[in-house]
């Protein structure tokens, strides 16, 4: 009793953050082609013993993260799941949980309890944390393991360090912008060279399955990371002079999305308050010649994270800021903890509502899972017990997560090139019009001559079922 009554605000943030992340979330949570694909290879390790030297596929350049993705998280969440996709995903909720409370411990470490409570309600509450934290997808684990990393890269626990930054790069490439704050770190911290050396050969090691791949492939991983980085007219700009028109734009879109509930306005404001606050902490800690050398972590953290994505030339998705989500929250809590209390409350009242508003949990949930596995399960009765071909027809999706459930329910569905007398196409009927009868997809096209048996629609999505056409045209 005692320890709920002195920790019961931390414990609420948490019930809170546990709440946003997991009601429902086998109806919130996304469920396309990278969750179906990501399952598919985690179902084929577990029943069928393939190992696997990969992880996902970029999204540009046709590079492979590192395996650790689907073995620590993927493969547990279907073997405590009974293979259910929902497994991973709760893995991830509990995980994004779990950054809620470090994002409350860090900052407490660092600065204060109250700066804590700010930092981590904050955190708890953003609409895009959130919808970053409800599904299994390789980035999302981001925010937990950059956080780790620097904390105990801070605390000069270097091999611990190293494990924490594995994993953050088999979550995404853009952990290597970790790296330039990492070895300000480590020089400030004066940690021996010896254990640097040793980090580097726990980091090389890590790389086996992928150094496996490629001398099975010909260097494709190698080759492809290679052309990223030396043809940049698409990709990154390594003038970072380049970077600085960016800076604000970029800063004030992050502070938009992760703090003001993507509210436009608001974000511009926050954006103010963010920088004449820093300016006016700096200026006494200078002043009194305190500097508090996490904040200026804090500073370089989130600048470098800023320049790095500054220089890079495609479009900015929200989970490219995962490796700073961390730094965005204890910064800004830090800033705002030096004002009065009615100031702190006047700021985080605006930003309570806009998160709420914005709350994924306001919406209706899109079913993903619910659909696919209805639109399989019509199907399989319309199949009759008799083998089938399957088309996706769709812009933004693939098909492993149909194969998926296919699988799982042993329907007699038939890869190509081995062709039957029907063929199911599924059309997301996003963005593509629907036309299924002589569409040059490679999956229809080889299904030959073909008329519409029947059709049908489930959710907005529609099913047709094709049959040989003897007729010819």
């Amino acid at each position: 009793m005692f320890f709920l009554k002195k920790h019961w605000l931390i414990i609420s943030i948490l019930i809170l953050s546990a709440f946003f992340r997991l009601f429902q979330i086998q109806d919130y949570m996304e469920f396309l082609g990278d969750q179906g694909r990501d399952v598919v290879i985690a179902r084929d390790f577990l029943k069928n013993g393939n190992l696997f030297f990969i992880g996902p596929q970029t999204s540009i350049g046709n590079m492979y993260l590192g395996p650790y993705y689907y073995y620590l998280f993927v493969v547990p969440g279907l073997i405590l799941f009974n293979f259910s996709p929902i497994g991973p995903a709760i893995i991830i909720a509990l995980l994004g949980v779990l950054t809620v409370y470090l994002v409350y411990f860090v900052s407490k470490t660092w600065f204060s309890t109250s700066t804590a409570y700010i930092c981590s309600f904050l955190y708890a509450i953003s609409p895009v944390v959130i919808k970053y934290s409800n599904f299994s997808w390789n980035p999302n684990i981001m925010p937990l393991f950059a956080l780790i990393f620097i904390y105990f890269l801070i605390n000069k626990k270097i091999y611990l360090a190293t494990l924490a930054f594995i994993f953050a790069l088999n979550s995404h490439y853009l952990a290597l912008l970790l790296l330039p704050i990492g070895l300000i770190i480590w020089l400030f911290n004066r940690t021996s060279f010896k254990s640097l050396l040793i980090s580097l050969v726990i980091f090389i090691i890590s790389l086996t399955p992928q150094i496996l791949f490629d001398l099975k492939h010909h260097g494709q991983n190698f080759n492809a990371i290679t052309t990223f980085f030396s043809q940049r007219e698409t990709t990154v700009n390594l003038k970072a002079y380049k970077a600085i028109p960016e800076l604000y734009p970029l800063f004030t879109q992050i502070n938009t999305r992760l703090l003001s509930g993507k509210n436009i306005i608001f974000g511009q404001i926050i954006s103010i308050i963010f920088i004449v606050s820093l300016i006016y902490v700096l200026y006494i800690q200078f002043k009194s010649k305190k500097i508090n050398k996490y904040f200026i972590y804090l500073i370089l953290w989130n600048l470098i994270g800023l320049i790095g994505l500054a220089l890079y030339k495609q479009h900015i998705y929200d989970h490219y800021f995962g490796f700073i989500f961390p730094a965005v929250f204890i910064l800004f809590g830090y800033l705002i903890s030096h004002f009065p209390k009615i100031i702190i409350f006047m700021i985080l009242i605006p930003l309570t509502i806009f998160s709420l508003l914005e709350n994924p949990l306001r919406w209706p949930a899109p079913k993903q899972l619910a659909t696919t596995t209805s639109i399989i399960d019509s199907i399989i009765s319309s199949s009759a017990g008799k083998p089938f071909n399957l088309a996706l027809l769709a812009k933004m999706n693939y098909d492993p997560g149909y194969r998926y459930i296919l699988a799982e329910k042993k329907a007699l569905v038939k890869l190509l090139p081995e062709i039957t007398t029907q063929l199911y196409v599924i059309c997301e009927p996003f963005q593509i019009d629907c036309q299924p009868i002589n569409n040059p997809e490679w999956s229809i096209a080889a299904f030959g001559w073909a008329k519409i048996d029947s059709q049908w629609e489930i959710n907005g999505i529609k099913i047709f079922k094709l049959i040989p056409n003897t007729s010819g045209r």
